[in-house]
């Protein structure tokens, strides 16, 4: 089923969830521990994320330097093939323009297909310090809008190549929106711009950076609809679960902190569980009495704070 489908048969604020593969050298075991967590407050679609391929650069004995290229989180498609076909709940895998060709994207597709998932999200990606040589005559996306488009093309069974009596993908595509603006944007009125030409192109819903603030998501979602942006919106969430993280998140997504928020921590950091859990519970409840459709929790490694907080707001 598609995510829009989902929303639109919800009677109540769904729950979603996003997950990271275990890194290079462990097994799927925790993604099924982090799984279980989630699955008894009966999430609609749990986001797998994806990552590119980065250089590795190792000194050998002789002082001479190899330079090796790996994935240090690989593992995307099956872990959604897992979850949808073992516990029977929707995945939505990520795609990337970075580190991927077109060609190697379309394969991922008709993988994906053949695992009966029907959802992806179609994002730029971060650039590593690997830029992947295109060969062959392969091409890549540049843009999360170009991602976009083909995909959208699968759903008139328009490949790369053309292919007698093709049959078509019909995927359901979400985007990536910032609530405090992309990092790249010079301005909100850019960042909205770029946007809207994903949804022109066919994507079916917004997922958006994780904030801290409500009043950021919300101001966001008047604007966006002021810039004829009408598909869902869906907000993102994370619990503050250590000291570390006030400074990590914002260096490494490009958020702001509540002053409030800081402060109380800083105050009793041995706290900080405990005050990041009561934040998100503030914020979620407030998300949940303005209607919002749906809210998705960036778990990352660890559900059972999140899961705590649902079930506590019943």
């Amino acid at each position: 089923m598609h995510v829009t489908e989902h929303l639109d048969r919800a009677d109540r604020t769904l729950f979603s969830f996003e997950i990271i593969p275990p890194p290079r050298g462990k097994t799927v075991r925790d993604i099924i521990e982090i799984v279980e967590q989630i699955a008894p407050v009966k999430p609609p679609f749990i986001d797998v994320t994806s990552h590119m391929a980065e250089a590795i650069y190792e000194e050998l004995d002789d002082g001479s330097i190899k330079r090796r290229i790996r994935k240090k989180r690989p593992g995307t498609i099956s872990i959604c093939g897992i979850i949808q076909n073992r516990y029977g709940i929707e995945t939505v895998p990520h795609l990337l323009c970075a580190g991927f060709t077109r060609e190697e994207t379309e394969d991922a597709i008709i993988e994906l297909n053949y695992l009966g998932i029907e959802n992806v999200l179609a994002i730029r990606g971060d650039q590593s310090n690997y830029n992947k040589v295109l060969r062959d005559g392969r091409t890549r996306n540049v843009y999360a809008q170009d991602l976009v488009e083909q995909v959208i093309d699968l759903r008139e069974a328009k490949f790369l190549e053309d292919i007698a009596h093709s049959e078509t993908i019909d995927f359901c595509v979400g985007v990536g929106g910032y609530p405090e603006k992309h990092v790249e944007s010079p301005n909100m009125k850019t960042d909205l711009k770029y946007l809207k030409a994903k949804v022109d192109a066919g994507a079916d819903y917004i997922v958006t950076q994780m904030f801290f603030d409500n009043t950021l998501f919300m101001d966001y979602v008047r604007k966006c609809r002021e810039a004829g942006i009408t598909v869902p919106i869906i907000p993102g969430l994370k619990p503050i679960e250590s000291v570390r993280q006030l400074s990590s998140l914002p260096k490494h997504f490009h958020i702001s902190m509540p002053e409030d928020l800081v402060d109380e921590i800083m105050e009793s950091p041995q706290h900080v569980k405990e005050i990041g859990k009561s934040w998100t519970a503030k914020q979620l409840e407030g998300l949940v009495n303005s209607g919002t459709e749906c809210i998705h929790f960036y778990v990352m490694n660890n559900a059972r704070t999140t899961v705590d907080i649902i079930r506590e707001l019943g």
